[in-house]
């Protein structure tokens, strides 16, 4: 994609996700909420994402602007549907043993299609948390940023579960991956 400075609200083609509305902005990517595919996180550089229609990027515009409240009333809406985010094939059907050092205790069995329904709802759960810090009116952006910024800290310590995810476009991205 060429260089070009795009506003929350812009809307976008993806070679892979279809149409699409820019609903955040990061310092290298960009939070996009897909018509078929559901919010995903992109690289603002990525070749296969075209912008359509740029929307400028301006205080009101990443603030408080009508485009800015729809899109972020569609997302709540849609908070409770999950996006179908598919696991690695060689785990599926698989299990996962939590065994206790003193061998006198139980060892605790799960399925993985469990846990890693866990984890992708933890990671949907953040999304809506980023969604809301960017949002909120009364935050200043120091603020929204120093938030961002514990938020990607989580989402680096949860690149370990990056193993369980078939598709790389649904990993978790700590802060060192998103200044590549």
């Amino acid at each position: 994609m060429a260089e070009k400075s795009v506003g929350v609200g812009s809307r976008v083609q993806h070679s892979k996700f279809g149409l699409g509305v820019i609903t955040g902005i990061r310092l290298t990517t960009y939070l996009i909420t897909f018509m078929e595919a559901g919010p995903h996180e992109i690289n603002q550089y990525d070749e296969k994402l075209e912008v359509t229609d740029a929307v400028e990027i301006s205080s009101e515009i990443e603030t408080l602007s009508e485009v800015e409240k729809s899109l972020l009333g569609i997302l709540r809406k849609w908070a409770d549907v999950q996006e179908v985010v598919p696991l690695g094939d060689r785990w599926i059907k698989g299990t996962i043993v939590l065994k206790p050092f003193d061998a006198k205790l139980q060892s605790k069995e799960l399925p993985i299609e469990a846990f890693f329904h866990k984890i992708v709802m933890l990671r949907d759960r953040l999304r809506v948390l980023e969604q809301n810090i960017n949002s909120h009116p009364k935050l200043s952006d120091a603020d929204k940023v120093n938030m961002q910024q514990y938020i990607s800290r989580i989402y680096g310590t949860l690149t370990t579960f990056n193993i369980l995810f078939r598709d790389r476009d649904h990993q978790f991205v700590g802060e060192k991956g998103r200044q590549e």
